[in-house]
């Protein structure tokens, strides 16, 4: 496996076992289009009074209490006002004590029901055990709404994974308001057991369930125009399939168009538009190159929207958002996404037209966007980071 070696061992195996062993090869770049008056794009601390260990993932409910919670790897989630200035950071919730850290384990994802102000539902993907996965449900405790009751934990899901890294873990409600989930393909270079293939299983997938109602013998339900539904030995829990470790997908709120990164093996980093049923191709694919070299099959695969190599050191991709607040009206309605190990961040289009915004040292984990649709950055460093922007004259 690949190792670079300025970032402590310790952080970088969140995603670095997700490069592969193989040479990197030379790609042509997709064309480049300038963003029109972009201008000096910057990153400042957005809460300079507080630090966080590893942070994963930053998430806001759909309610009117101005907070922002931020998800760390040992299985703690921190709440604090969404103030500059602020100084007082909380624990909402820390199951440290039964999640497994090691390699890419951890506390993944969370996702605040729709109804969050009323219901109290959140939900979160950890990993139990280095051989488990688990999307499960929480309640906010009763008597303080800065602190959940972990007695309140309804186990949803459980997905078996073969090895410790490769786990996916984000969750995210659809505008359908259904609860979309990412899984990995199981960890492993290439995808040993094709699981990314395999509608048997839940790995190497995008999922969706309902969390409103259940069928018989689950705490949840599968929507029935799920597309493989009524396919036989297919999971109806799967809504896409063929990834291999989608870090970070969600949704554009203003065209509902799903996004998502997915990292390579050792040649390519792939953002995909996900639909309904769609085969993203991998393991038969990385990216737009064939990987398994003698069954090349790519009928009915679904290429990248955009794909890059290895060449600046870009080799594992942090999926983002399509920006859609108002502190930076000329990034307004491009995706904005960046690279766990160089630390640069693009601007992409639906058309596939990238440009390179900024060149930092983060380790970028994560993206989150506020109530506003303001976007932030977690950086293993332990910061939350914001980008600012200044029209040159």
């Amino acid at each position: 496996m690949k190792r670079i070696a300025f970032l402590v061992l310790g952080i970088a195996s969140l995603l670095y076992i997700s490069c592969s062993d193989e040479d990197d090869l030379a790609l042509t770049p997709n064309p480049n289009a300038p963003i029109d008056s972009v201008g000096v794009v910057t990153v400042t601390n957005a809460f300079s009074n507080l630090g966080f260990s590893n942070p994963l993932d930053l998430q806001s409910p759909s309610d009117t209490s101005n907070k922002l919670f931020v998800v760390e790897k040992d299985g703690v989630i921190k709440v604090f006002n969404n103030d500059a200035d602020v100084e007082e950071v909380t624990t909402f919730l820390d199951i440290s004590n039964k999640t497994a850290t090691a390699s890419e384990l951890g506390l993944l994802g969370l996702a605040f029901h729709p109804d969050y102000n009323t219901n109290g539902f959140l939900y979160v993907t950890y990993t139990p055990s280095e051989q488990l996965a688990v999307v499960s449900r929480f309640k906010v405790s009763e008597t303080d709404v800065n602190m959940v009751d972990t007695s309140s934990e309804t186990v949803l899901l459980e997905i078996p994974q073969p090895a410790t890294n490769h786990n996916g873990g984000q969750l995210a409600f659809g505008p359908d308001g259904y609860l979309y989930i990412a899984s990995g393909d199981g960890g492993g270079s290439g995808d040993p057991d094709c699981n990314a293939q395999n509608l048997e299983n839940l790995l190497g997938k995008i999922l969706r369930i309902d969390v409103n109602t259940t069928n018989a013998g689950l705490n949840y339900a599968i929507p029935t125009d799920n597309p493989f539904v009524d396919v036989d030995n297919a999971r109806g829990e799967i809504y896409a399939y063929g990834l291999r470790n989608p870090w970070r997908f969600s949704f554009d709120t203003s065209t509902n168009t799903i996004w998502a990164g997915d990292v390579g093996q050792g040649e390519k980093e792939e953002i995909n538009l996900i639909e309904k049923g769609g085969n993203y191709g991998w393991n038969i694919l990385e990216g737009t190159s064939c990987y398994l070299e003698e069954n090349c099959d790519i009928t009915n695969t679904i290429a990248p929207l955009y794909e890059y190599g290895h060449e600046e050191n870009d080799r594992s991709v942090t999926g983002g958002y399509v920006y859609r607040g108002n502190n930076l009206p000329s990034l307004q309605g491009y995706y904005v996404y960046g690279d766990f190990v160089s630390g640069r961040i693009w601007a992409l289009e639906e058309s596939g037209n990238n440009t390179l915004i900024i060149d930092t040292d983060l380790a970028i984990s994560s993206f989150g966007i506020d109530a506003d649709n303001e976007l932030y950055i977690c950086s293993f460093d332990g910061n939350i980071y914001q980008l600012t922007t200044e029209i040159e004259e």
